[in-house]
């Protein structure tokens, strides 16, 4: 959810100046607010497409993370510091983790750090929802 990965809980403190990405923050990742899951499920409801049906839900866009810095940048009108956490520090952290929930975390990481493109096109003709933008979610955020 945008409210987790785009918020200072995993360092992406954009009202402070400071944000760390995972990886090159070049690889685009389809943020999606945990109000617009909601509104899939409210729609699942009665939506005759949703029987037995698997849906990838992801935003509005698939926007690098470097761009998702720089609309926070132009949303609040100042410079953000960005550090980047390498891949492979990412992996030796997956790969040294003992709990279940460092293990879960770790991967989350990586995963952003590699990307997770998703095309909301043939979902959205399906299910009728308003998706939140990372522009939409950084105003709402000032």
């Amino acid at each position: 959810f945008m409210e987790s990965w785009l918020s200072p809980m995993v360092g992406f403190d954009a009202a402070n100046g400071k944000v760390n990405l995972c990886g090159d923050g070049t690889n685009p990742v389809a943020y999606i607010s945990l109000k617009d899951v909601a509104a899939f499920a409210v729609e699942c409801l009665t939506n005759p497409a949703a029987k037995n049906a698997i849906l990838e839900l992801g935003g509005p866009e698939n926007i690098k993370p470097l761009d998702a810095v720089r609309t926070f940048e132009e949303v609040f009108g100042k410079k953000i510091d960005i550090q980047f956490v390498p891949r492979e520090a990412l992996q030796s952290q997956l790969d040294s983790a003992t709990e279940p929930m460092q293990k879960s975390f770790a991967g989350l990481m990586c995963c952003i750090a590699d990307g997770d493109f998703i095309d909301m096109k043939k979902v959205l003709e399906r299910f009728p929802v308003k998706l939140t933008s990372v522009k939409e979610f950084a105003e709402k955020s000032k």
